[in-house]
């Protein structure tokens, strides 16, 4: 092989006249949409550009497209994966109703209106609180119990349910959450009418 047939074949516009319809091909047979085929492909094309200097041609140029090209189709699935477990979480946070997609809250969020000494002393107020407790998932509903209400210690507490830290902090943040839209809509929403 000569030194301007080594340039030619190491030059991307060359792998794609030659390689490009087989690795669309590869791509949608693991893909089956063809804009993210396309993407993988320009991807690989891309990576192999800048890794030319790494490949010795110990193997042809196709199989060395298609070992990039599986590491890419790798990284667009596990990407693909982590959105979806991210979404579905989403949807059943029950904190999701007070953000917009990017995360901003919906309406501004307002102080509360009273004395909390006041409302723990409130034998309705307890009342309409346990019953927004009652209404969390259970998961929630024991941890929130456990930490909030009983004071055991954050470290237990992951011991007891198996869970981080961070799970734990997770799982405090949306039960206050649900609890405060549950009192915002049972007591506070009310309260003005008492």
């Amino acid at each position: 092989m000569t030194d301007t047939q080594d340039r030619t074949r190491a030059n991307p516009e060359y792998w794609l006249q030659e390689h490009g319809d087989y690795l669309y091909g590869y791509a949608m047979s693991r893909l089956s949409d063809t804009e993210t085929a396309r993407d993988i492909v320009q991807e690989t094309l891309i990576a192999a550009w800048k890794s030319k200097k790494s490949f010795r041609g110990d193997s042809s140029a196709r199989t060395w497209l298609i070992g990039i090209m599986k590491h890419k189709i790798i990284d667009h699935v596990r990407s693909e994966i982590r959105k979806r477990k991210l979404s579905e979480e989403l949807e059943r946070d029950p904190t999701s109703d007070f953000f917009d997609t990017s995360g901003q809250w919906l309406q501004p969020v307002q102080a509360w209106q009273g004395d909390p000494e006041q409302l723990s002393q409130d034998q309705q107020f307890a009342s309409v609180l346990q019953s927004c407790i009652a209404a969390l998932p259970e998961q929630q509903r024991e941890v929130f119990t456990l930490r909030e209400l009983s004071g055991e210690d954050s470290d237990s507490i992951c011991n007891n349910f198996g869970i981080s830290a961070t799970n734990l902090h997770v799982i405090m943040h949306r039960a206050r959450m649900a609890l405060r839209r549950c009192l915002e809509i049972n007591w506070f929403g009310g309260a003005k009418a008492r």
